[in-house]
């Protein structure tokens, strides 16, 4: 399991012990790759049992890649630390991987009750061009992520949907249909219509190639955040 993180001190120490609670005794190692933290971030992991690792760039795709080489198990799950996944998460996975489901990802709910969230998550349960973005989580055979090389590095945004392309490029991917909850956090800081038009955004560029560094800038000024 691997845990992208930068500044995520209090959802770690949420994250790590419900991954090992509901674990079934089925997670063999818990990575946290750090892009730079000014928090307590790493300190935390690995006072809770994490194997922490410092990544030289500060990017998901780098950090992701670097926890992969650690990993000694031969599934991978990539898990925002944001995310809280199913609690029957590892025995969902090793069941798919055993019927054949090489890669996939879960529906997922938002933390909150907002019912333009409820509309949004609702459209997660299909597998379409939106499937398989971060926040999803992300399962995969390391053998088949490695032969894939893993993540682009050049991309500094819109990671989680290139890789995706390329795996349905040479394999099925699946949906579960089991939820997972995400935080709403990003919307909570601004509001619904812009992330979603943000969001879409960055999407539209993705897909006529733009370059990673464009879209990041756009998308980060249009939700009026920092790079």
């Amino acid at each position: 399991m691997i845990i992208p993180c930068l500044n995520e001190e209090s959802n770690l120490k949420e994250l790590i012990p419900y991954l090992m609670e509901y674990g079934e005794g089925l997670i063999s190692e818990i990575i946290v790759a750090d892009g730079g933290s000014e928090d307590n971030s790493l300190a935390i992991a690995g006072s809770l049992g994490a194997q922490t690792i410092l990544s030289t760039v500060c990017n998901r795709a780098n950090q992701l890649n670097l926890g992969s080489k650690y990993a000694r198990g031969s599934i991978l799950y990539f898990v925002h630390a944001d995310t809280r996944p199913n609690k029957k998460f590892a025995k969902v996975i090793l069941e798919s991987i055993e019927k054949g489901k090489q890669v996939g990802c879960f529906r997922y709910k938002f933390d909150s009750d907002s019912s333009l969230l409820k509309v949004n998550s609702w459209f997660t349960r299909f597998n379409g061009p939106f499937a398989g973005g971060g926040d999803q989580t992300l399962f995969i055979k390391k053998s088949f992520f490695d032969s894939l090389e893993g993540f682009n590095e050049s991309y500094c945004i819109m990671e989680d949907f290139e890789l995706v392309r390329r795996i349905r490029q040479k394999s099925d991917f699946h949906v579960l249909p089991q939820e997972i909850t995400v935080s709403a956090r990003k919307y909570s800081s601004t509001n619904w219509v812009k992330v979603q038009l943000a969001n879409l955004m960055a999407f539209s560029l993705f897909l006529l190639k733009v370059k990673p560094a464009s879209i990041k800038s756009l998308y980060l000024n249009l939700l009026n955040q920092k790079k």
